[in-house]
């Protein structure tokens, strides 16, 4: 299974020339958290331990959206693969995969084929595995009401599942499969998802 989903957005649209610098401005605030150079390491940290290929025996997709002041955050390709090893295959958007047996461990049993927010458990064990293994995969900061460089003593932060709510800590939210999780810091989006298109996954 090549466990890669492909995918390609148009973005168009048009407007007078106050609405495009004012969008404009709000996309260069938007932060960029990307894939780490290290991410078997990463894994390590996480407390997963990254296998030669994908292991397909606990096969779960759930979805992240992360807004700041709501505009959408890109969860990036390759988190959890190692993209540099030869047994790992890139494809357009970029997306990373098709993984048949690497020489060495290549992938850990979490991780992301691309940048859609899908993000795939695919691994030996049953456990449920947790959101915030996948932000220390990502090496972004998800501790002590801090999201990367956001704090809630300076700016509002708040946890989804479903489209509900959440209390408690988010480093704990399980990725269930056919899971929504949106993370919402500053001004939320006009909708807070609460599902998501896994038709592809």
């Amino acid at each position: 299974m090549l466990g890669v989903v492909i995918a390609a957005s148009l973005i168009g649209g048009c407007g007078d020339g106050g609405d495009d610098t004012a969008s404009d401005a709000a996309a260069d605030d938007v932060p960029e958290w990307p894939a780490p150079d290290d991410p078997l390491a990463r894994a390590e940290a996480a407390g997963l331990e990254p296998t030669v290929r994908e292991l397909l025996l606990t096969h779960r997709h759930s979805h992240l959206d992360v807004f700041v002041d709501g505009e959408p955050v890109a969860v990036p390709a390759g988190i959890g693969i190692e993209i540099t090893d030869p047994g790992v295959k890139a494809f357009p958007g970029p997306a990373y995969g098709g993984i048949e047996e690497c020489d060495a461990p290549c992938i850990s049993p979490l991780h992301t084929h691309d940048d859609t927010g899908i993000l795939h458990t695919e691994a030996e064990a049953d456990d449920l595995l947790t959101l915030g293994q996948l932000f220390t995969e990502w090496d972004v900061r998800l501790e002590d009401g801090c999201v990367a460089e956001f704090c809630d003593d300076d700016v509002d932060i708040a946890f989804y599942v479903d489209g509900e709510g959440q209390e408690g800590d988010p480093a704990l939210i399980e990725l269930e499969d056919r899971r929504e999780i949106a993370v919402v810091i500053g001004t939320p989006p006009e909708t807070i998802p609460d599902s998501a298109d896994f038709s592809n996954a």
